[in-house]
């Protein structure tokens, strides 16, 4: 029998060269879509880096006039410029402002805005009786809807704020003790009822509401919240006009309840998260708060 080179005419060696090189084509073919994919993949790539350096461009120079211009910082941070003007404005001030005489009374623009309405109060002791009885009322809601929120919906932390608050009150009170304003309209309808006497700083009905009205609108009652603002601004003008508080009192007032529910919030997301659970979400059945009291 002839060898089988001289049969298939070809040379052993040759023909495994052959087959080697085919397989090796076989392996290298790809398809098509494939093929494209990288390109693809690569001008994408492309495409996103020159989106992003255009958007560094944008953004530099959007940043370069904004802050290094007074152009660019009016129109885009009004509010941080006003303050600003405010800043120099009070440096003036402080070194040109004439101080109060030691003996002489406190100088307070809210009993200037409200003297006439002083004048009508004092003048009219019923009506100074009324206002108080009112004020007194309102103050008697405040409590009653924190005492709510804690006992009834489980929600306390109106109530810490409220502890907190009062505490930092009395301490501050006790630290620094403010003349009674000569002008005094005294009540025994007056919260504390009977006239007793009280710590004019920070003024405590102001911050309860606070407190109060920001529970509302966690809660989503804002109408209720919206009434408790107003009754608050009407009991500030009441306490400016029979001298019950000096307007620095009430404004301080404001920023305490907003700096102490604030606080009773940090330490109850805080709390939870020691406890393992998570951290306030303000819904509103507060379950978190619910699980805390029920430990």
């Amino acid at each position: 029998m002839p060898p089988p080179s001289l049969t298939t005419g070809r040379d052993p060696a040759a023909a495994v060269g052959t087959v080697a090189t085919r397989r090796r084509k076989e392996e290298t073919k790809v398809h098509p879509e494939a093929a494209a994919a990288p390109a693809r993949a690569t001008g994408a790539c492309d495409e996103a880096d020159r989106k992003m350096g255009a958007a560094a461009e944008k953004v530099g120079e959007w940043r370069r006039p904004e802050w290094r211009s007074a152009v660019g910082v009016l129109r885009r941070h009004p509010a941080p410029a006003l303050f600003g003007c405010g800043l120099l404005l009070f440096m003036a001030v402080e070194y040109s402002i004439p101080m109060v005489k030691p003996d002489a009374p406190p100088l307070d623009l809210g009993f200037l805005a409200t003297k006439g309405m002083h004048a009508a109060v004092a003048a009219r002791p019923w009506l100074n009786s009324l206002l108080a009885a009112l004020n007194t009322v309102f103050v008697a809601m405040q409590a009653a809807y924190i005492l709510w929120a804690i006992l009834v919906e489980q929600r306390p932390r109106a109530a810490v704020a409220a502890l907190m608050m009062f505490t930092c009150r009395g301490l501050l009170g006790c630290a620094t003790q403010l003349p009674l304003p000569e002008e005094f309209l005294g009540s025994g309808m007056d919260f504390p009822v009977g006239n007793v006497s009280f710590f004019l700083f920070f003024s405590g009905h102001v911050a309860g509401a606070v407190i109060a009205a920001a529970d509302m609108r966690r809660e989503g009652r804002l109408a209720l919240a919206r009434l408790y603002d107003m009754l608050n601004v009407i009991q500030g003008v009441r306490l400016l006009a029979c001298r019950g508080h000096y307007t620095i009192d009430l404004a301080v007032g404001v920023g305490a309840g907003i700096l102490f529910d604030t606080l009773a919030g940090w330490y109850f997301d805080g709390k939870n998260v020691v406890d393992g659970g998570v951290p306030e979400t303000h819904c509103r059945s507060c379950q978190c708060h619910k699980a805390l009291l029920s430990r």
